[in-house]
């Protein structure tokens, strides 16, 4: 089974559709086995987005900034979720990184709608309610980094009798 890490990042919080967001990945067969609400530190985040997402040099310093203080604007929800394909399909369920280049259907493409232009001259980060693993090797990282072996759970689903061969 593959686990990936996703993030419901303040503003969907204070939106408060963190409900509806997480139906999406049950709905799909996804099992959450470790979920935590918390508001890191600058150090935390620091770690996440530079030292495993290498954001400063795909992008540029400013956006590492903005990104910094739009997801420290309150707490977030930490989510381990597992299955069959759960990176791939965290993905699909999440859309683009940019909210306006998300199709219908997807988490960013019906709740949020900024473009990377408008936040940029705005000075701020893209408000897109998750963060959702990119690849396996980032997705072992950002587990690693945002939850201790013991926070992690194994039980059985109502999916399982499908997602099991013997």
């Amino acid at each position: 089974m593959e686990q990936t890490l996703v993030i419901l990042k303040p503003d969907a919080i204070q939106r408060q559709i963190t409900g509806e967001i997480i139906s999406r990945f049950e709905k799909v067969g996804l099992r959450i086995v470790g979920c935590k609400m918390l508001q890191p530190d600058r150090e935390h985040y620091y770690h996440h987005y530079e030292t495993i997402s290498q954001m400063i040099s795909r992008h540029s310093e400013d956006v590492f900034e903005y990104t910094l203080n739009a997801i420290q604007e309150g707490p977030v929800i930490a989510m381990v979720w597992e299955g069959v394909g759960a990176i791939s399909i965290a993905r699909k369920l999440v859309g683009t990184t940019y909210p306006d280049q998300s199709p219908p259907g997807t988490i960013r493409g019906d709740y949020a709608h900024i473009s990377q232009d408008y936040a940029n001259q705005q000075k701020r980060g893209v408000h897109n309610l998750v963060h959702a693993s990119g690849n396996a090797e980032e997705a072992k990282l950002e587990i690693s980094h945002w939850f201790k072996p013991d926070e992690l759970f194994e039980y059985n689903t109502a999916h399982d009798h499908f997602t099991q061969f013997k």
